[in-house]
């Protein structure tokens, strides 16, 4: 199973990673932008994405539409400090499996990959 980690910011990038690393991914690839993401994904062909959503380039809910063009059986979990109710909302409407409102913890994030994984 491969993952993609997309989030402009480094940390949030390599703490996803660091706490992705208890579910074995085969492969994990990052990307710190929509439009950059969505070149790695057609590359890679993850199985499972995190998605940011306020990014240069291109947003995240525009890049979960269009990844799941692409491929659209994979997981996305959406990642975001916007933490009104219709952000998550929209997320869900636009095709993502889940939301995790930052920041987040190791065990947050354990639990909502584990809940992508149980559907």
């Amino acid at each position: 199973m491969k993952l993609l980690i997309v989030d402009d910011s480094t940390l949030i990038r390599r703490a996803i990673e660091r706490f992705a690393n208890k579910f074995q991914f085969d492969e994990i690839r990052s990307a710190n932008n929509g439009a950059n993401a969505l070149k790695e994904f057609k590359n890679f062909l993850p199985d499972v994405v995190t998605m940011d959503i306020t990014m240069p380039e291109m947003d995240g809910l525009t890049c979960v539409e269009a990844i799941l063009r692409e491929k659209p059986e994979v997981q996305i979990l959406v990642i975001s400090a916007l933490a009104d109710k219709s952000t998550a909302v929209e997320a869900i409407k636009r095709g993502a499996s889940g939301f995790l409102l930052k920041p987040f913890t190791e065990e947050t994030l354990i639990t909502s990959l584990e809940e992508l994984f149980e559907e």
